[in-house]
């Protein structure tokens, strides 16, 4: 007989009478029980002190019982009622104001607005920018660097930014200025 069949005997109808008590159910008891016997074999080369296997098996059942109560926890529905949150109120404004950003792009020199181009819309590296404007990297930086900040000039004229407190855009209103893009 194997040292898991010998623990079996030894330690099954306590185990079982210990999870019943915990849990009503005979099926899940059983289940539990076969989860507990499962682990105690495939942790049994682990165990260092044999004296401590009466306690480690207890340690296994409790644990297996904790994570019957988890997996059984019933799911909240929300209320029809209930206003369900915007997924993120930031993502509106940024659409939104991205719809404004291009015809404000149109309006940047042919340089800065083709660097704006390749770097913020078309996701190309400052290197690539370069690359394909002819120029330094530096000079490339330099391009979208002052396009990005004529772009927020003009931004600004027309709108007031406000920002979270991580420096994310998170809502904007116009000036009342005229926006010839917006």
């Amino acid at each position: 007989m194997s040292t898991s069949e010998k623990i079996w005997k030894e330690y099954h109808a306590r185990l079982r009478a210990f999870i019943k008590s915990k849990i009503a159910d005979d099926m899940a008891t059983d289940d539990i029980l076969q989860d507990v016997f499962l682990k105690m074999h495939g942790g049994l080369s682990f165990l260092k002190d044999k004296t401590k296997m009466q306690s480690w098996l207890y340690q296994i059942s409790r644990n297996a019982v904790i994570d019957h109560y988890r997996s059984k926890k019933p799911a909240v529905e929300i209320p029809e009622w209930l206003p369900h949150p915007e997924n993120n109120p930031s993502e509106k404004v940024m659409q939104e104001l991205s719809d404004c950003l291009q015809p404000m792009i149109q309006k940047l020199s042919e340089n800065y607005r083709e660097a704006v181009i390749l770097s913020e819309i078309k996701g190309l590296t400052q290197k690539e920018v370069a690359q394909i404007q002819g120029t330094s990297l530096s000079g490339a930086k330099s391009r979208v660097q002052r396009g990005r900040a004529q772009l927020k000039e003009m931004l600004a004229e027309c709108c007031r930014l406000e920002f979270d407190h991580n420096g994310r855009l998170c809502d904007y209103e116009h000036n009342g200025k005229s926006c010839d893009a917006c």
